[in-house]
């Protein structure tokens, strides 16, 4: 009977091997260059975080939640990070809030401009779509092997996996939020005389804010999920307590970890949340500076003018 084992082997593992060592020989100061300005940004924010004083963070985290979202979460954000720190695992979590306020730097550098690239572009979104699709379908452990190969060990590599593994739910929500316009609306604009510049940056860009937010809040929650992944290549943070707990047998040490995980992510998924929480109108929330703020710099500084084409655009409706 003919079996499965009787048919030839392609060595891919043996491919991808080779592959992988001639990129890491052959391309290192191109890869030194993608490390560079990741190591500076989390060495300044990790450095911010532990510097600033317990009760100082405490307040200061809450008045910015408060101002994001409401005071009902601005209380369970404060409460959470005491929590925290009564658990002894503060600088920990400093750490890992330094490794995920990173991610979101970076990816919204590179996410949200190529979201509205292949938004503009059906040819763009068809090939970085599967991309994406590969991307987001990978389990979280290989994402490990080619940063070791290529970055090292350490916390550095594991930020370029965190950032690598979070960036696609961005570019996906910017690439829908963009799509989602009403035609009507972007029709109305053109006919108001908007290039394709004002057309982008102040009609579609600030409509899209509310799911663009969503798409960083998935971000901010994969970021969550790797930050304690890398873990496993030698990435500070909270998931180094839950693996030197599960490696010690120590349920305890692992337990208290996973304890301090959960209530940061929590914070940060409902902080960012509600951000992304539309009025009853359907106009983004007023409450959240942040999201008027990024409205005015999408408008390129003119919301008397934005205001006026966009609001012509819809009595044209």
């Amino acid at each position: 009977m003919f079996k499965a084992d009787d048919l030839a082997v392609f060595p891919v593992d043996l491919w991808i091997q080779q592959g992988v060592s001639w990129l890491a020989l052959n391309l290192r100061p191109f890869f030194l260059a993608i490390k560079w300005p990741i190591e500076s940004l989390l060495g300044l924010n990790d450095w911010i975080f532990h510097a600033v004083h317990f009760p100082i963070f405490v307040v200061a985290f809450f008045l910015i939640a408060w101002r994001l979202s409401t005071l009902g979460i601005a209380v369970f954000s404060a409460v959470s990070l005491i929590v925290i720190a009564m658990l002894g695992v503060w600088n920990e979590a400093m750490t890992t809030l330094s490794l995920i306020s990173t991610a979101i730097v970076f990816c919204a550098v590179v996410g949200i401009p190529i979201g509205i690239w292949c938004a503009r572009s059906d040819r763009v979104w068809n090939v970085v779509r599967p991309i994406l699709d590969i991307m987001q379908t990978t389990p979280s452990f290989v994402y490990l092997v080619p940063v070791v190969m290529l970055f090292g060990v350490g916390t550095v590599p594991g930020e370029v996996a965190v950032v690598t593994a979070a960036a696609p739910p961005l570019i996906r929500f910017t690439n829908l939020g963009i799509r989602m316009v009403e035609r009507e609306i972007v029709e109305a604009g053109l006919a108001f005389g908007a290039d394709r510049r004002q057309l982008l940056f102040e009609i579609q860009l600030p409509l899209a804010i509310p799911t663009i937010l969503g798409g960083l809040n998935q971000t901010v929650l994969t970021a969550m999920v790797l930050s304690v992944v890398v873990a496993m290549i030698g990435a500070e943070g909270l998931g180094l307590v839950v693996l030197q707990g599960l490696g010690r047998l120590d349920v305890g040490r692992a337990a208290v970890g996973g304890i301090a995980i959960v209530l940061l992510a929590m914070v940060l998924d409902r902080v960012t949340q509600q951000m992304a929480t539309p009025r009853k109108s359907g106009r983004p929330a007023e409450r959240g500076s942040l999201m008027r703020t990024v409205v005015r710099v999408f408008r390129g500084g003119r919301p008397d003018e934005t205001v006026q084409v966009v609001t012509r655009a819809k009595e044209a409706l």
